[in-house]
């Protein structure tokens, strides 16, 4: 006995205004639901509304934990090259002070480093 059969014996045993009615109730609840989440109603029916609404929130707070990230790496990565310049022009001026390069190539390299 398959679904069928048992839905065929049920829809029997109705009168027939009642089955006329119930069958019309549940066209029109499919319709409805189906204009609103297309194929998603098959699969998971008036529910998937509460699913997509709590999807909705998670992104929203994952959407606001990067960005705020983002402004941390951002700070970061300024911080860091700020280091980053005064420890090249320190640099520079310890390999001039070891005769490594001349004033010239110093100065060439405090241009480049007041540039960044």
């Amino acid at each position: 006995m398959t679904g069928w059969d048992i839905l065929d014996k049920f829809i029997n045993n109705f009168p027939p205004i009642a089955a006329t009615v119930l069958l019309v109730v549940a066209a029109v609840i499919f319709l409805v639901g189906f204009s609103r989440r297309g194929l998603n109603f098959i699969k998971y029916g008036f529910g998937k509304i509460a699913l997509d609404e709590a999807l909705g929130k998670r992104f929203d707070r994952l959407e606001d934990r990067l960005l705020s990230m983002e402004t941390r790496i951002a700070a970061i990565e300024t911080n860091h090259f700020g280091h980053l310049k005064s420890f090249l022009s320190e640099l520079t001026s310890i390999l001039l002070d070891k005769g490594i390069i001349n004033n010239a190539d110093k100065a060439r390299l405090d241009n480049q480093l007041r540039d960044m």
